[in-house]
C-alpha cells in the first residue's frame, strides 16, 4: 500500500496556506448536496444512508408468526406503513386515552395518570430511566429527571430572546388541539402554557445541568416522598404498575425539581392539568396518528425548532420506529446478511494485533515512569473490544404486538421498554451489553 494524499475534492484555486479546510475540500463544499429530509452531507452520512436502505430492504422482507422477531418487524413495520388505516382513523386513536383523563377527577387520580404517562412513554412529569450508578458502577441504579415541558428547556419560557418561539409554541398548541376535535382550542393551549411555565420555574438550568456531583442524590423513595408533599407516589407507581419494593433506592437528579414542581398538582386547577395530559398523549403520539397531526408536528418541532425543510419519507420514519422497538432483532436479521461469521473473525484479529501492538509502544516507551507505564497497561488490559455484534441478543418474546393497530403497537413497545428497565435496576451492570445496533453507523467507549 502507497501513502498518498487524495486531492479529488481540492479546490486549486486556493492556496493551503490561505484556507488549508476549503483547499482539500473546496470542490467537494460546491457540489455536495445535503438531502432535504436531512441536517447534513458526507462520508458518515453517505454510510447512515446506505445501511438505513439495508435495513429497509431487510424489514421490507421480514415475514412470521407475531411469536417471532421476524413476525414483530412485519407487524409493527406494516402497521406503521398502512397510511390509508391512520388516515381513515384520524385522532380516533387518542379517544381512550382522553376519556380517562376526562375522569381525572383529584390529585391522586392525575397522579394515576402521570404513573399512567411515564409507563407508556407520554413525556412525563418526571422521567425514570437506569444506568450504571456513578457511586457504584458495577450495578445498576434508577435516576427520577426533570421532565414535563414542551419546548427544549426551561430557558425557553423566561428568556425575551425566545419570545418569538413561545408564540409560535401557542399557535402550535392550539392548531393541535383544534385538530384533536377541542372546540376550545385557544383555552386548552393556554392552560398547557401556563402549566409548563409554572414547572419550567423549577427546572434546573443548562449551566447547572453540568455539575455532575450535584445530580447525585442517592436517596430511599420514603425520603423522597417525604420530600414531595402534594404529590401521590402510591398512585403514581399504581399507575405505572412499578412496584415499591423496585425503587427502594433512587438517584434524584435535580432533588429541588421534584420539592417544587409536587405542590403543583394540588396548587394548579385539575382542568389545567386536564389540558396539559391530553397535550402531553397529542404531543406524544402525534407520529402515529393523520398526516395532519404530522404535519404538524414537523412544521414546529423540525421546521421552526431544527430548521429541518422536508419531512423524511413515510418508510424511513418506519424503519426508525422498528429500530426503536426492536433494534436488537433487526440487528439479528442484518448481521445474517451483511456480517458473516468470517468477517467478524477477521475484525476480531485486527483489534488484537492493533492492541498487542499499544501493548508493545507503552512498555517500549522510554519518557515513561514505571509507575504511569502500570497503569497505562493496566487500563488497557480492561479494554473490551466489541465488534459487530453482541454476544447475547436481547429477548423480545415479552413483546405483543399486531398486524393491524399501530397505536397499540406504539403503546406496547413503550410499555415493554419500560419493564425491561425496570428488571434491571439493582442489579450487576451488564458489560456485554450493547449501547447501540449493529446497523448503527456509529462507534462508542467508556
Amino acid at each position: 500500500m502507497t501513502a498518498a494524499i487524495e486531492f479529488a475534492h481540492a479546490d486549486r484555486s486556493l492556496r493551503p496556506q490561505d484556507d488549508l479546510f476549503r483547499f482539500m475540500n473546496g470542490a467537494w463544499l460546491r457540489t455536495a448536496r445535503i438531502e432535504p429530509d436531512q441536517s447534513s452531507a458526507g462520508g458518515f452520512m453517505d454510510l447512515h444512508n446506505a445501511a438505513e436502505r439495508d435495513v429497509r430492504e431487510l424489514i421490507e422482507e421480514c415475514e412470521g408468526e407475531l411469536d417471532t422477531d421476524e413476525g414483530r418487524i412485519a407487524a409493527l413495520y406494516r402497521s406503521f406503513m398502512d397510511a390509508d388505516r391512520i388516515e381513515e382513523l384520524g385522532a380516533a386513536p387518542l379517544a381512550p386515552i382522553f376519556a380517562a383523563i376526562d375522569a381525572v377527577d383529584s390529585p391522586s387520580a392525575l397522579a394515576r395518570h402521570l404513573g399512567w404517562s411515564l409507563r407508556h412513554g407520554l413525556s412525563p412529569l418526571v422521567h425514570l430511566a437506569e444506568e450504571a450508578d456513578p457511586g457504584d458502577p458495577t450495578r445498576y441504579a434508577a435516576f427520577l429527571d426533570q421532565g414535563g415541558l414542551g419546548l427544549p428547556d426551561e430557558a425557553y419560557y423566561r428568556l425575551d430572546e425566545h419570545a418569538e418561539i413561545r408564540e409560535k409554541y401557542r399557535a402550535h398548541l392550539a392548531r393541535v388541539f383544534a385538530l384533536a376535535g377541542f372546540e376550545d382550542a385557544e383555552a386548552q393551549a393556554e392552560a398547557v402554557f401556563d402549566v409548563e411555565t409554572r414547572i419550567a420555574a423549577h427546572h434546573w438550568d443548562r449551566v447547572r445541568l453540568r455539575d455532575l456531583r450535584a445530580m447525585y442524590n442517592p436517596m430511599p423513595l420514603a425520603d423522597v416522598v417525604a420530600s414531595s408533599p402534594g404529590f401521590d407516589w402510591d398512585a403514581y407507581l399504581a399507575g405505572a404498575g412499578i412496584d415499591r419494593e423496585t425503587l427502594g433506592q433512587l438517584i434524584v437528579s435535580q432533588p429541588s425539581f421534584v420539592e417544587g414542581a409536587a405542590p403543583l398538582l394540588t396548587e394548579l386547577p385539575l382542568e389545567a392539568w386536564r389540558s396539559w395530559a391530553r397535550w402531553k398523549a397529542i404531543s406524544g403520539l402525534s407520529g402515529y396518528l393523520s398526516s395532519p397531526f404530522v404535519d404538524a408536528r414537523f412544521d414546529f418541532y423540525e421546521r421552526t425548532l431544527s430548521g429541518n425543510e422536508e419531512q423524511r419519507p413515510r418508510w424511513k420514519r418506519g424503519v426508525a420506529l422498528v429500530e426503536g422497538a426492536l433494534g436488537e432483532a433487526v440487528g439479528r436479521a442484518y448481521v445474517a446478511r451483511h456480517f458473516q461469521p468470517e468477517k467478524k473473525e477477521a475484525m476480531d484479529r485486527l483489534v488484537a494485533r492493533l492492541l498487542e501492538a499499544y501493548r508493545n509502544s507503552i512498555e517500549k516507551l522510554s519518557w515513561m515512569t514505571e509507575e504511569t507505564r502500570a497503569e497505562a497497561l493496566r487500563k488497557l488490559a480492561q479494554f473490551t473490544p466489541k465488534i459487530g455484534y453482541p454476544a447475547r441478543w436481547r429477548d423480545y418474546s415479552a413483546l405483543r404486538l399486531t398486524a393491524d393497530d399501530l397505536m397499540a403497537n406504539v403503546l406496547a413497545a413503550n410499555s415493554f421498554e419500560l419493564d425491561w428497565t425496570l428488571g434491571r435496576i439493582g442489579k450487576p451492570v451488564d458489560k456485554d451489553e450493547w449501547q447501540m445496533y449493529p446497523q448503527t453507523v456509529n462507534a462508542y467507549y467508556h
